[in-house]
């Protein structure tokens, strides 16, 4: 296996990705991206089919799905995008059976966010999505959750060294993760309003969010994780796992998880 671990960064001046529990009034979006959200645009950069047919899940998703993915939120404010919304009319005809269809729907404003791929290049689908990311192309214009919102493909990094993360006494990771303990009873220091590094403050955050992580591919609709987002150090006797290791060429270490 002939294995690359890249990144990309990914930004927008406005996302929206939906989320189906609430569907009367206002429409909300997650804060984060998430992994079908983010295959959906692997599927539009390599070219592949999204939805055909009701029931079938789409021809990007059952090629890439099994990829190994990190999503590393760019420009937040403690782990948050700031949020507006915008009302419209529907004006599709099914859409006003029984008078006019007005929508109000919350969006992300600028959302960036640094997307990490494990791939096999000796997988030929793999081998072209990595082809077209190193020369920042797509087949189809790639979005942020709506076609209104295209997205922006920039710095593209491959030449990580990577390897799976065993052990460290303590460690603090760049990307979500899934949340398989509670993480209070892994943090490393005592919860402080701001972590001092290299004399800048940063305020210290933990956001939690439940996000769609794959499909059940039964009943073709989301399955959920319960994902962490932390400038926290943490420490753990058993890490939290699938965490990587990787290394720059500038010799700069991230610690992220693969999922």
């Amino acid at each position: 296996m002939n294995e690359r671990l890249i990144s990309f960064d990914l930004k927008s001046d406005f996302g929206f990705f939906k989320n189906p529990g609430h569907n009367e009034g206002l429409l909300q979006t997650y804060n984060i991206l998430h992994k079908p959200a983010l295959l959906g645009i692997l599927g539009a950069i390599a070219g592949l089919n999204g939805y055909q047919r009701k029931g079938e899940l789409p021809e990007y998703y059952l090629k890439y799905k099994n990829i190994p993915v990190g999503i590393q939120p760019l420009n937040h404010k403690n782990g948050l995008f700031g949020k507006t919304s915008v009302k419209y009319t529907n004006t599709v005809g099914y859409a006003n059976e029984d008078g006019t269809l007005l929508i109000e729907e919350s969006m992300l404003v600028s959302p960036a966010f640094r997307c990490y791929l494990l791939l096999d290049l000796d997988n030929q689908i793999e081998a072209t999505l990595y082809e077209r990311l190193v020369n920042e192309s797509a087949t189809f214009i790639p979005y942020m959750g709506k076609n209104e919102y295209q997205a922006w493909i920039t710095n593209v990094i491959t030449d990580y060294r990577h390897e799976p993360m065993f052990s460290r006494d303590t460690f603090s990771i760049a990307s979500i993760f899934i949340q398989s303990d509670k993480i209070q009873a892994h943090q490393a220091e005592s919860i402080l309003p701001f972590i001092f590094s290299d004399n800048n403050a940063q305020r210290s955050f933990c956001l939690f969010e439940v996000l769609p992580a794959g499909f059940d591919e039964h009943l073709t609709q989301y399955s959920y994780n319960n994902f962490v987002f932390t400038n926290w150090r943490l420490e753990s006797s058993e890490l939290p796992p699938d965490l990587y290791q990787a290394i720059t060429s500038d010799n700069e270490e991230i610690i992220l998880q693969l999922f």
